[in-house]
């Protein structure tokens, strides 16, 4: 699918769930992976991510132009737009649009790695475990403030 089909899709899932035209610009954005879309208050624009339409299919991506489609009919209308307010809630339900999008494979895959890294205090021998790298240096030890060491850890002899 490309920019134009989605402008469209989204033209029209404005005029079916909202009876309110769709005036602004809809684009696909691969560099999205953490969410699904997002809507610019500026510009009124819309940007959905590509990755969720090919790794879940039309129905949830539809959920997700529904949820944009919400900031943007509220923004419009000067009404409650944001997550936290009871209209743009009741909106989202009445059109049944989805508050979180899904996470997707390579994302989950990552959270499920092992710790890579050990932070170890030089003072108290407390231990850290960290899936990043990160610069001792920057850091003390949070039971006794002393100085950090970081070590690799192998993860293939591990298992």
């Amino acid at each position: 699918m490309n920019n134009e089909a989605l402008q469209q899709w989204v033209e029209q899932l404005s005029m079916t769930f909202f009876g309110r035209p769709f005036l602004h610009v809809a684009t696909f954005n691969s560099r999205l992976k953490a969410t699904g879309g997002r809507y610019f208050t500026r510009s009124h624009n819309i940007e959905i991510s590509p990755h969720q339409l090919a790794a879940f299919g039309p129905e949830e991506t539809e959920k997700i132009i529904k949820h944009e489609l919400c900031h943007y009919h509220l923004h419009i209308m000067k009404r409650g737009y944001q997550h936290r307010d009871a209209d743009f809630k009741q909106l989202l339900a009445h059109v049944g649009g989805s508050r979180y999008c899904q996470s997707l494979p390579e994302r989950a895959q990552r959270k499920q790695q092992p710790f890579r890294y050990k932070l170890i205090c030089t003072k108290c021998g407390m231990e850290y475990l960290r899936k990043r790298k990160v610069d001792p240096v920057k850091y003390a030890c949070g039971k006794c403030r002393g100085k950090l060491l970081m070590n690799l850890i192998d993860n293939k002899t591990a298992t």
